[in-house]
């Protein structure tokens, strides 16, 4: 039986790529972190339309769950599960950090003894782990300010956020989706939860808000029972 892979990530920028039976038949990618809504399921049906096949046909379905943004990784988690639904599968949740590190020690002639793989987490932060030279994770996920990262060589989509301290840097610095299309079966299962890694932005009120303006609230009452 011939498989076919789909693999999804948004943990950064919108990538898709579509394997089958460990080869890469089509990839794609859109270097805009803003449009994962828009962009994502159009590039999937267009990798489809180029292979040749139905998303029905799809075997295998495996997307990238973070860390990252709360907006870009719904989107990609539920298209995910969506499609995987339709093809009658169960999608499969990968670390995207764990998929950074691979495609770094997979594309790199030399790679150092321990590493970082690190993705731009905004508010001066960067999400990370801690990878040995196989592409084995030793240390996270976590989010943290360059400063307080482990001194060791960085590879990834935040690389540059920390070039000023003069970490050696190597590997591709974007997330390919195909490294997961073809290797994503091998890594670590994390599940469909999105590895957010922060609290949300936007936090539920503890005590309710007046309507009122200042001097509605200082006026006395007025009595509104009809008068007999």
């Amino acid at each position: 039986m011939s498989t076919w892979t789909l693999a999804i990530d948004t943990s950064t920028i919108v990538t898709a790529a579509l394997a089958h039976d460990g080869e890469l038949v089509a990839e794609d990618s859109l270097d805009d972190t803003r449009a994962h809504t828009e962009q994502l399921m159009p590039m999937v049906v267009g990798l489809c339309d180029k292979a040749g096949i139905a998303l029905a046909q799809v075997n295998e379905v495996v997307v990238g769950v973070g860390p990252g943004p709360f907006t870009g990784l719904r989107v990609g988690i539920v298209t995910a599960h969506t499609i995987a639904a339709l093809a009658g599968v169960t999608a499969r949740g990968i670390c995207s950090l764990d998929a950074i590190a691979l495609q770094a020690v997979e594309s790199s002639a030399e790679v150092p003894a321990e590493f970082l793989a690190v993705i731009d987490a905004r508010r001066k932060e960067l999400y990370w782990a801690r990878y040995s030279a196989t592409g084995e994770r030793l240390e996270g996920p976590a989010v943290n300010a360059p400063e307080d990262l482990p001194g060791l060589p960085v590879t990834g989509p935040g690389a540059s956020l920390v070039a000023d301290e003069g970490r050696p840097q190597f590997g591709p610095h974007q997330l390919c989706a195909g490294i997961l299309a073809l290797r994503g079966q091998s890594l670590p299962d994390m599940g469909l939860d999105a590895l957010y890694l922060r609290a949300p932005d936007a936090a539920v009120p503890t005590s309710r808000k007046s309507t009122l303006l200042p001097e509605q609230r200082l006026a006395p009452r007025r009595d509104r029972r009809p008068r007999p």
